[in-house]
């Protein structure tokens, strides 16, 4: 792994990825892909196949559950997923195990912490809004917030611009390479949420973060440490 950025107290702000990360969305957007297979009479996914594929956005979870549609048919079933979706933003989905103490210990400690997510605004504020989180994020950057999503790092300096952390006293976790590759390319610290939705193919390791966390337990030991919030 890399190193450097990461050093005890050295962290003023938390930055979290969504899907994967902060929250397990994969209950509702798995639910959402198997309503629409049957509407379209195809058989459903097993759930942890298309859990998996959950930080791939609406756009993979379509390519993988109808992978012979031709390119006009999947634009189709993209927006038929996304009308769908928003009408069922915030049925099962959760706080990963853990989180909700950390984001208190984030509040108590007077450390901001918001969201950095490619997921669209309209979903994006809902779900947050639905968990009791929006008014208390620092800031709320979506993937339509700007005209570059991650892995590009225009919506992580916004964040920092947004919190008045500089990008130097700002860590971000998240769930793929493309959010340890825009952090980085921000000149952030960077935790790989090895806990998220990680393909077979995927190799969490591989990616350089900062720290590595295997499940949420490791992840608060890790941040609060970071932001000298571990005594």
């Amino acid at each position: 792994m890399a190193g450097g950025l990461l050093g005890e107290g050295a962290i003023e702000c938390v930055l979290f990825d969504l899907d994967g990360t902060l929250i397990d969305t994969a209950p509702d957007m798995v639910a959402v892909l198997g309503e629409m297979q049957a509407a379209h009479g195809a058989d459903s996914l097993p759930y942890e196949r298309a859990r998996a594929f959950v930080s791939t956005g609406a756009i993979g979870l379509v390519r993988l559950a109808f992978p012979a549609a031709s390119e006009v048919r999947h634009k189709h079933l993209h927006a038929e997923y996304l009308e769908r979706y928003q009408a069922a933003v915030c049925i099962k989905s959760s706080l990963f195990p853990g989180l909700n103490d950390l984001i208190e210990t984030l509040d108590q400690g007077d450390r901001p912490w918001g969201v950095v997510t490619n997921k669209p605004q309209r979903m994006t504020e809902p779900l947050l809004a639905g968990l009791n989180l929006l008014k208390r994020a620092a800031c709320v950057i979506s993937g339509d917030t700007l005209t570059q999503r991650k892995p590009h790092p225009a919506p992580l300096l916004l964040a920092s611009k947004q919190t008045g952390i500089e990008p130097a006293s700002t860590v971000y976790v998240g769930d793929a390479d493309r959010d340890i590759q825009a952090a980085q390319a921000a000149g952030m610290a960077t935790v790989a949420a090895a806990y998220g939705y990680i393909r077979p193919d995927d190799d969490p390791a591989a990616w350089q973060a900062d720290a590595l966390a295997a499940n949420t337990k490791e992840l608060t030991k890790i941040l609060l440490k970071a932001v000298n919030l571990d005594a």
